[in-house]
């Protein structure tokens, strides 16, 4: 079996906020689309000019990807960090909270409920967005996500952005997305405080 040649080529195009863009080969041909994730865990963000190899591939629809991309002609800058914030940490807490409200008994079972089951939706979400970003596919609207964790599920979120790498270096993402936590947040200290938790549905 021939084993797959690498080629190399710069990339002509870079949407940082968006982590893609293309690359064209060296000497001409058709241009390939590149996605942040598929560069090495800790190297830096591309910029357009930049050189890369990579391996030619397609997609589900035959379009032209550029698989296992690397930087090549500079040496790597430091790698940009993603954040400090121990997202697992504070997801798993938030949904062992969630656990705990479910098991204490019927006052505050729909809140628990509420917040395990939209933690579950945002976890799919964000996989399902970062799978379509890998492959090039139809994106999942970043308003989408935000709702998901205004409405609860932000555990479940903070967890799928650590596990899959994905939205944690976008900044102005993580801005809306860490006001959507403080928003619910309040809806939920409201809840409590104003007697009208204990009143829902159980």
């Amino acid at each position: 079996m021939q084993k797959a040649v690498r080629l190399a080529g710069r990339i002509t195009e870079w949407d940082d906020a968006k982590g893609y863009g293309f690359v064209v080969p060296n000497g001409g041909g058709d241009r390939a689309f590149v996605h942040i994730s598929g560069f090495p865990r800790g190297s830096r963000r591309p910029v357009q000019g930049d050189q890369v190899s990579y391996l030619p591939g397609r997609d589900e629809r035959g379009r032209l990807q550029a698989r296992q991309p690397k930087l090549a002609g500079r040496p790597a800058a430091p790698a940009r960090e993603a954040s400090n914030v121990p997202r697992t940490v504070i997801g798993l807490g938030a949904l062992a909270a969630a656990t705990a409200l479910v098991l204490a008994g019927p006052a505050y079972l729909a809140i628990g409920l509420a917040y395990l089951v939209a933690s579950a939706i945002a976890y799919l979400l964000y996989w399902a967005d970062k799978s379509s970003a890998v492959r090039g596919g139809r994106r999942i609207a970043e308003s989408t996500l935000h709702l998901a964790s205004l409405l609860g599920g932000w555990p479940g979120a903070l967890l799928a952005q650590q596990q899959f790498r994905h939205k944690t270096i976008k900044q102005p993402f993580q801005s809306v997305f860490w006001v959507t936590v403080v928003a619910n947040l309040g809806m939920l200290a409201w809840l409590v405080y104003s007697g009208a938790a204990a009143g829902l549905p159980a």
